[in-house]
């Protein structure tokens, strides 16, 4: 059985915390997939711990889930560039807070292959440990870039490239022309698009609800995501 120090233990454990993670510049995953998924991304991978050699105790201390999964891994934060916009769909996400949800946006928005996620400051920390399980390894493969939205919209206006965003009144998506590309802009859970990034919005479209009499209010943030990047593949 490997001998593990106390005060290594105290540090896995530690990125738990978003500021712990930005101090030393790791985060964690968890399980045998998770890790697979890091040690085939590229990213430098510091330290794997794995159940069998380190023990149920030690890794029962160092790991954020209810059980001491089979296997854990220390990454290093990579650096994030801006990606080039001149071609592609894009993904703006502004202000969603929910670790779940944002974890399954980047999974949908690698099925649908959305060349890259911008995300407002404001939303919750990519390398949250619920945002990493959520993804599903999408995390390793999505250029998430955090930067603040109404510029980035700026850009892509410039640029010729047009900003469509999601309202409760806007068109029908079923119903307008889409192109192959541009930029989609995805809102708060409970507010949606902030006022200062919905002046940067071009068309403004609504996913119809076909309730008979009274139904649900609005959709989850991440379900109506599927539904929209869904649209714009399939024209």
């Amino acid at each position: 059985m490997k001998e593990i120090a106390n005060s290594e233990i105290k540090r896995v454990r530690s990125l738990q915390e978003k500021k712990f993670r930005e101090s030393l510049g790791l985060f964690v995953v968890e399980g045998d997939k998770m890790v697979d998924e890091a040690l085939g991304s590229g990213l430098d991978v510091v330290d794997v711990y794995r159940r069998q050699e380190v023990g149920e105790k030690a890794m029962e201390r160092m790991s954020g889930l209810a059980s001491a999964p089979p296997s854990l891994a220390v990454v290093r934060i990579p650096s994030r560039d801006i990606p080039d916009i001149s071609s592609g769909l894009f993904l703006g996400l502004d202000a969603v807070r929910d670790p779940g949800n944002f974890g399954t946006i980047l999974r949908i928005s690698d099925w649908f292959g959305a060349d890259a996620v911008f995300a407002s400051p404001d939303c919750v920390d990519l390398y949250n440990p619920k945002v990493i399980q959520a993804s599903m390894g999408a995390i390793f493969r999505k250029t998430v870039v955090y930067t603040p939205l109404p510029p980035l919209c700026a850009s892509f206006r410039a640029a010729g490239r047009k900003v469509f965003g999601t309202f409760l009144g806007g068109e029908d998506i079923y119903r307008t022309a889409l192109p192959k590309d541009g930029l989609v802009v995805m809102g708060n859970e409970a507010h949606g698009i902030s006022g200062e990034t919905a002046s940067q919005v071009d068309v403004r479209l609504t996913i119809p609800s076909f309730a008979v009499g009274r139904g649900a209010e609005s959709l989850n943030v991440a379900v109506a995501t599927a539904v929209v990047l869904s649209e714009f593949r399939r024209r």
